[in-house]
């Protein structure tokens, strides 16, 4: 490995700071980036790591410091201009075109012409026969988008971002959903970008892929650097320590009284996805937190889609209240009283455009049919009900939903099942992007459910809010379980020199490396 201390800087980022509302996401950060490197920018969710990337990709201006391309300060980063400076970004979700061919992806937008003017998909074809050639690739530039693999997509991104000359490449968790060996060939890929001199800036939750992979490595946390270091000066207690720091946040949350072991409601005993594989094994309690931790693309949300009907199941069995049931759709969910908080409330919980009310009543409406008529009077007082009960911040049940917060979308969320009294509450990073108050307001909704004898399974990235929840945590990796500890044996075991939350980041980064990448 070259001394990267020696290399030229492609890019220098002095003093940046960049504020939200008063809240500082970026504070003071000093970051140089170099050619011939690959430099892995590491942190917890709100660290700023994607501040960074998108005042890189000019879509966020910032507030003080100076930016320098190629030791060239600039003064005004947009989208376009990035563009023409070399940085290229290869985003987490994908921004293809499914319809279209591998070689209309790579030059969409940028389509070379014909002497009159017309797009010339023979050059355009050659051209992408090129790139493919010089990434060391076999991917047929003819071939529809959506008949790629997901590691050939993230292949078709990459080759669309050197079609624009990139020299400067961000990859922002390129692994999530690509298997062992698809990772082995992009990791090949990058090593040889590397070779020729390109600037590689890699994203990721996964510390196996970055000792791998990285050169040298900048933790952020709280929008401040907190350390940048060659890789061989890290270890993975070190860097976690560096991550997440020395305190843990919140530590009386996390020592709530625990909900006693009653009967098991649910077994899930071998079970997998007919598509997408896994095997997962787990009981459930009556009036159960059970806390889901894992990397992303480690197969945790896949738990949920299974028990909801949204995934076919391939082989094992679901057994509820002691009888096997087959879970083919969400009719059969809602027969067996399992509800989802979707990841994705907008897009999967909610019909944005419709009044709270309406949001409320479409799960229940069989509550409230009778002889073909909805009882307009029984959902309104429903309504009513959920809004009082959860603290919604609205000033009319006929508001729309889009018309709210975050944190108040989503308790309309929760609130449309918890009319239809589930029997099993599953959430899937239920406080995902919404404020501080509103996470604790949801966290409390979710102990008061579990109080009233609900069994919830709750899925979270934020490890603060599993300890602050759960009474045990399943960790998954590569679509197993494979451990579930108890919240009261974490803390009793806990080692003085580091934080609960660090032991528990420390579990689920050791569950993900049995397998060598490269």
């Amino acid at each position: 490995m070259r001394d990267v201390n020696s290399l030229s800087s492609a890019v220098k980022m002095q003093n940046i700071s960049k504020s939200f509302g008063g809240i500082k996401a970026l504070d003071n950060v000093d970051i140089s980036f170099q050619y011939h490197e690959i430099h892995a920018l590491l942190g917890e969710n709100g660290a700023g790591k994607s501040t960074i990337l998108k005042i890189l990709r000019g879509i966020h201006s910032f507030s003080n410091g100076k930016v320098l391309i190629d030791n060239n300060p600039i003064s005004n980063l947009t989208p376009q201009n990035a563009k023409e400076y070399g940085i290229g970004m290869i985003f987490q979700e994908m921004s293809l075109v499914q319809s279209l061919t591998v070689a209309q992806n790579i030059y969409l937008g940028n389509e070379p012409k014909t002497k009159l003017g017309f797009i010339d998909d023979i050059l355009m074809i050659k051209k992408s026969e090129t790139i493919f050639k010089s990434m060391g690739i076999n991917i047929n530039p003819k071939e529809k988008l959506n008949n790629l693999t997901t590691g050939q997509q993230q292949l078709t991104e990459i080759a669309k971002a050197l079609s624009q000359n990139a020299k400067i490449l961000i990859l922002d968790e390129p692994t999530s959903a690509l298997t062992t060996s698809e990772v082995k060939i992009l990791f090949n890929l990058l090593i040889k970008l590397k070779s020729e001199g390109k600037c590689i800036i890699y994203v990721s939750h996964r510390m196996e892929e970055i000792f791998q992979i990285s050169d040298k490595i900048t933790v952020l946390r709280d929008g401040k650097l907190i350390n940048t270091k060659k890789i061989n000066e890290y270890n993975l207690q070190t860097l976690i320590s560096d991550i997440m720091g020395k305190e843990t946040k919140n530590l009386s949350d996390f020592r709530k009284k625990t909900n006693k072991k009653s009967k098991i409601i649910l077994k899930v005993r071998n079970v997998s996805s007919l598509n997408k594989g896994g095997n997962y094994n787990f009981d459930l309690y009556k009036g159960e937190v059970l806390g889901i931790a894992g990397l992303l693309g480690s197969g945790r949300s896949r738990i949920a889609r299974l028990l909801y009907g949204l995934e076919t199941k391939g082989s094992g069995n679901i057994i509820f209240k002691n009888n096997n049931i087959d879970i083919k759709n969400t009719i059969d969910s809602n027969k067996y009283k399992i509800a989802l908080v979707p990841e994705d409330r907008r897009l999967q919980g909610l019909i944005l455009n419709h009044s709270i009310k309406s949001n409320i009543e479409l799960p229940n409406l069989n509550n409230y049919t009778k002889y073909s008529f909805v009882s307009d009077n029984d959902s309104i007082e429903d309504t009513k009900k959920v809004i009082a009960d959860l603290n919604i911040k609205t000033l009319d049940k006929n508001n729309l939903v889009s018309s709210l917060s975050g944190g108040n979308q989503q308790k309309v969320v929760i609130g449309k099942w918890k009319i239809s009294d589930p029997e099993i509450l599953i959430l899937d990073e239920a406080t995902a992007g919404i404020d501080i108050g509103s996470k604790g307001e949801v966290l409390d909704l979710v102990n008061s459910l579990a109080q009233e004898g609900k069994s919830i399974i709750f899925i979270s990235s934020e490890l603060t809010e599993l300890l602050a929840i759960s009474d045990r945590i399943a960790i998954v990796g590569n679509g197993q379980i494979k451990k579930i500890i108890s919240k009261n044996d974490l803390i009793e075991n806990k080692n003085n020199n580091v934080s609960i939350e660090q032991q528990l980041q420390f579990l689920i980064q050791t569950s993900n490396m049995n397998e060598a990448l490269i």
